[in-house]
């Protein structure tokens, strides 16, 4: 087990020693230089992330599930990122879920000392019936988190594929894991505090993983969001615009026909391209397997 003074995310940050005695204009300067190297330290765990894609990949495609557990930041990072693909991608509410040790009541307020209670991840877990079709990612900035390793652990007894992402070059508490992804964040501008760079190569690190899986899943077209779920106005507006784009029909016409086909897009754009009624389109879909380019080219 590492100790916990050489933990990265925990020690003295040297470019902001004097952080308290500088002026708004230069305390923005020093978090923002910091802030620069993120993407860097990221972009060295790619290798990691993409085998962890494959797995999210096949498991949803199974009918699995992928699951973020988490505490503190973490856990709200990833209950964040999941509540966030339902409505981009239409995708199944049970497809990612995210799981924060204390529950929802710790996603507005810290629940003292949930991190360090290994027992809870089981009882978290098990009403999910997690199996070998899952990929259950445990998400902890210093990999010091109780409650994530043990939830590590119970669903890869359970056969489930599991992944580790910490901001440390090795967790402090150590699990066998099919993939662990390490993004070295360093020492954070105020000392330990992994709501900063480390919260946010936490955040680039989801975004890659959902984003990714869903193109894979067929979820996008070119680069526009094709299943998102128009639930509200500035949805129907964006649905309404990329059926104007692709098919080019004019605005109110566009709007009309993705009434028409249930505020689906997808579905929309395919009536447009095959002149087709709601019904064959929506089996010209499902026959390619949700790929609007299979159906339109």
């Amino acid at each position: 087990m590492v100790e916990r003074g050489t933990l990265n995310t925990e020690q003295q940050n040297q470019a902001s020693l004097d952080i308290d005695d500088l002026s708004i204009s230069d305390i923005l300067r020093t978090i923002n230089r910091e802030d620069q190297t993120v993407a860097l330290a990221v972009e060295k765990a790619l290798p990691e992330i993409e085998d962890t894609i494959g797995f999210t990949t096949s498991a949803l495609k199974m009918g699995g599930r992928v699951f973020y557990v988490g505490a503190g930041t973490s856990g709200r990072l990833g209950v964040l990122d999941a509540s966030e693909c339902p409505p981009t991608y239409s995708a199944p509410p049970d497809w990612f879920i995210g799981v924060i040790a204390g529950g929802d009541e710790a996603l507005r307020k810290s629940i003292e000392g949930a991190e360090d209670e290994p027992k809870h991840a089981a009882r978290d877990l098990v009403p999910f019936n997690i199996d070998e079709n899952d990929v259950v990612i445990g998400i902890s900035c210093s990999g010091a988190a109780a409650y994530v390793v043990a939830a590590l652990d119970f669903s890869r007894e359970r056969e489930a594929k599991t992944v580790y992402i910490v901001t440390n070059p090795e967790p402090y508490r150590t699990t066998a894991v099919d993939v662990i992804i390490r993004v070295d964040t360093g020492p954070e501008i105020i000392t330990g505090s992994t709501r900063m760079k480390a919260g946010t190569a936490t955040k680039l690190v989801l975004n890659m993983i959902s984003t990714a899986t869903m193109i894979r899943l067929g979820k996008i077209y070119g680069n526009l969001m094709v299943d998102l779920m128009a639930v509200n106005d500035k949805l129907v507006d964006r649905g309404t615009r990329i059926i104007q784009q692709l098919t080019g029909l004019e605005y109110e016409a566009s709007r009309q026909k993705l009434f028409d086909a249930g505020k689906s897009v997808k579905t929309a754009v395919v009536m447009v391209k095959k002149n087709s009624g709601r019904k064959e389109a929506e089996k010209l879909l499902a026959d390619a397997g949700g790929f609007l380019r299979s159906v339109i080219g």
